[in-house]
């Protein structure tokens, strides 16, 4: 039977981890009872019950229903799901404004170089709260109600937010949508293990209903444009300033260092790539396309993945300018509970599990593009 001993190199560096995760436990220990104990002094309570009672809030904007009464969880609930929803439309708008600004960096067009490294360089040098404020002040100035702008009666723009065609989505909808949705995902999921023709029909089979349980979903949906009656709009949804301001902030700032992130991943692709291209008579679109974007997108997947962590943490800024994000939410719910601690712990918990979903997604899709192109 061998024996313990810390001459081994092996159990000298598991005697190490033991030490440090027991003094990490203990630390976090002495926090939680030092915690406990002074709310026991104050006579303060500690725990979760204030989330059953009744939270009197008023939210202007909520992706589900809420009046002032509901429980505080379901505010809570108000809030991330706001917070999701900034995150979300940030996250796809600086996306595809980043690769134009980074493909125009790169661009044989001087002025268009130009435009996109100046405007790279003025917006990741000045804090993004200074643009959320100069956006909102901005948005603050445009015409009002009666004369708001429109584009094409589909959609209007005032100082009150911008009112755009709503799409309503009926039970027949989303099941079809969901159905189809499934359908894909198996199909894709699919595609790389068929072999033969029985298992190439059967993916072809799934796209194609998924393609037919997409267009009926389509055709059974109903839009309500907006109309001006009176002093606002009947029909249509309308997006707050406070709403536009936040995600155009975020847009135009982190848009600026996924730019940076797809000039550098287009340059690391070796120059004979190009001139491969061109020798095969491919056109300078199509070899980006086709050639250079595929392989620079794999050293692109993991600082870009870092922009949307912080993107998401700071949807945060809401506050700032007064729209009720998940921060903004239980800053009131403080007030009116004294909660601080526990209120506290949900936001950080609730931004640990958003940002891990971006993390796990992006790690997910950085191993299908290592795979596709070879990479182990």
């Amino acid at each position: 039977m061998n024996r313990f001993s810390l001459q081994d190199p092996h159990n000298r560096r598991i005697a190490w981890q033991m030490l440090a995760v027991g003094t990490v436990a203990t630390l976090a220990g002495w926090f939680f009872w030092n915690a406990i104990g002074n709310f026991d002094a104050r006579r303060a309570g500690f725990g979760l019950d204030f989330l059953l009672r009744p939270a009197n809030i008023p939210i202007g904007e909520t992706l589900i229903d809420y009046a002032p009464g509901d429980a505080n969880y379901r505010a809570l609930l108000v809030g991330l799901l706001n917070t999701v929803l900034v995150a979300a439309f940030g996250i796809l708008l600086a996306t595809i404004l980043g690769t134009v600004l980074g493909v125009a960096r790169l661009s044989g067009n001087y002025v268009a170089s130009r435009l996109a490294a100046a405007y790279v360089e003025f917006v990741r040098n000045v804090p993004l709260l200074a643009h959320l404020f100069v956006i909102y002040l901005v948005l603050q100035r445009l015409p009002s109600l009666r004369t708001a702008l429109s584009v094409g009666n589909l959609a209007f723009l005032s100082n009150r937010g911008l009112v755009i065609p709503a799409i309503n989505l009926g039970f027949s909808s989303m099941t079809l949508f969901a159905g189809a949705a499934a359908l894909l995902v198996t199909g894709m999921t699919m595609r790389p293990f068929t072999s033969g023709p029985v298992s190439r029909a059967g993916v072809k089979g799934c796209l194609a209903v998924a393609f037919v349980c997409t267009m009926v979903g389509l055709a059974s949906m109903t839009i309500t444009l907006p109309v001006l009656e009176g002093r606002a709009f009947v029909g249509g949804r309308t997006i707050s300033p406070e709403l536009t301001a936040l995600v155009l902030g975020l847009t135009i700032y982190y848009a600026s260092f996924i730019a940076e992130i797809v000039r550098s991943g287009i340059l690391s692709v070796p120059k004979g790539q190009w001139e491969a291209a061109a020798a095969l008579g491919l056109r300078r679109s199509w070899t980006l396309r086709l050639v250079v974007l595929p392989q620079a997108l794999r050293l692109m997947i993991p600082p870009v993945t870092n922009q949307y962590l912080d993107l998401a943490k700071m949807t945060s800024l809401a506050i700032a300018i007064g729209y009720p994000d998940l921060v903004a939410v239980a800053n009131s719910i403080i007030t009116d509970t004294g909660r601080a601690i526990e209120c506290v712990a949900i936001i950080m918990g609730a931004f640990l599990l958003v940002n891990l979903s971006i993390s796990t997604f992006m790690n997910w899709l950085n191993l299908r593009v290592a795979v596709v192109g070879g990479a182990k």
